[in-house]
């Protein structure tokens, strides 16, 4: 099937060419990374996660979103899912493979990786969150493939996919758990000290995926003869609805337990986040920016005329998606380091070369994403031919 990818439009090559210059750029300022090291990042000792960490736990969760299409299709046979499961199995696997370029990013020196496989430390949630990442990678590439594969020949699936299939749920909610409990299992980090982590995780996933997935149907459906299907957008968008709720409400359990017990350690990051701490607020606009997105987003979603409106749609995922994002990234990295354990301030921003080299990571994935899309429409398109 490797044969459809080759063939395309002027705006397909188009597409890809820019998608390639990004990724060379990228990849030269990565080489400037790679021999000075991670003093180009705005890291530093008191905020030892940043950017790349930061979108790395916002695109497991878009990854994690995926199961939202597989769950109901594999498991209660939701009909109107079947059109566009590969496209969430597809999007999973594009999110994965710059989740995994993100941490090589953060690494600085990538051969530090191998220290997780020569190495091997079971009683490290780093090592189990490897474990998780990979497999599912690996569960997606070949479910999505030979499933496609089998379509194209107008085939059931070889049977032993449907054990995969089953695996690769448990897996999903796995990668963003296991994510969480790397943040939570630092008794020193108060902000990420919660049993909610996980829950909150998960949540924004199940918003911050399927929102981003109803985007890419809308593109789908402008660039090629294939139908998503409006129904299953439209379920779609009640699943994010109701997540985003969960998301939100999970929030403010966790401010309601912070404030009313008065827990200082904890009180400190919330406020450093909305009110600024210490005469220091760089976050304070973007977690307010953050908040009204997702306010915003649900109020156009919960109401079934503003819902319903293929205009109007695409531009609250877009609200629902950047607002997650800032979330569950900037807020929650950034938030967890500042102030430090000694209450003292150290603000971050990525510099511009972080930047960069982030947009070539994400550029890679877009690539990917726009390859395993071509093969999954065409396809498609042929069978319905």
């Amino acid at each position: 099937m490797l044969e459809i990818a080759i063939k395309g439009s002027k705006k397909y090559w188009i597409w890809l060419g820019a998608l390639l210059t990004v990724m060379a750029v990228a990849f030269a300022v990565y080489i400037d990374q790679f021999v000075n090291g991670l003093m180009i990042t705005g890291m530093s000792r008191d905020v030892s996660w940043g950017f790349y960490i930061a979108n790395f736990t916002f695109l497991v969760g878009v990854a994690a979103g995926g199961v939202m299409v597989v769950i109901p299709y594999y498991l209660h046979d939701y009909e109107r899912f079947h059109r566009i499961t590969i496209l969430g199995e597809f999007l999973a696997v594009a999110s994965l493979i710059m989740c995994l370029m993100f941490i090589v990013a953060d690494l600085g020196q990538p051969t530090r990786m191998l220290n997780v496989l020569l190495y091997p430390t079971p009683n490290s949630m780093l090592f189990w969150d490897m474990c998780v990442l990979n497999g599912y990678l690996f569960l997606n590439i070949v479910i999505g493939w030979k499933v496609l594969e089998a379509e194209r020949n107008q085939i059931q699936p070889p049977t032993w996919t449907k054990p995969l299939i089953y695996l690769s749920i448990p897996f999903a909610i796995g990668i963003h758990t296991v994510t969480a409990y790397l943040y939570c299992g630092l008794p020193g980090r108060g902000f990420w000290l919660t049993a909610i982590l996980a829950p909150r995780f998960l949540a924004s996933a199940f918003a911050a995926g399927p929102s981003f997935l109803i985007l890419l149907c809308y593109i789908v459906r402008k660039t090629t003869k294939f139908d998503p299907g409006w129904e299953a957008i439209q379920t779609l968008s009640k699943i994010v609805c109701y997540a985003l709720i969960a998301n939100v409400f999970f929030f403010f359990c966790e401010v309601f337990v912070v404030f009313y017990s008065k827990i200082p350690g904890h009180m400190a990051h919330i406020k450093y986040l909305f009110f600024g701490l210490h005469g220091h607020g760089a976050l304070v606009p973007w977690m307010w920016t953050s908040m009204i997105l997702m306010f915003m987003g649900i109020g156009l979603l919960v109401v079934p005329k503003f819902r319903s409106n293929e205009t109007l749609l695409p531009f609250t995922c877009i609200l629902i998606f950047i607002g997650t994002w800032i979330d569950k990234s900037l807020g929650m990295i950034s938030g967890g380091f500042v102030p430090n354990p000694l209450h003292h301030v150290t603000e971050y921003a990525p510099t511009f070369k972080e930047v960069v080299i982030s947009l070539g990571v994400l550029a890679t994935g877009l690539l990917i994403l726009t390859v395993l899309f071509k093969l999954a429409t065409t396809v498609k398109e042929e069978v319905r031919g």
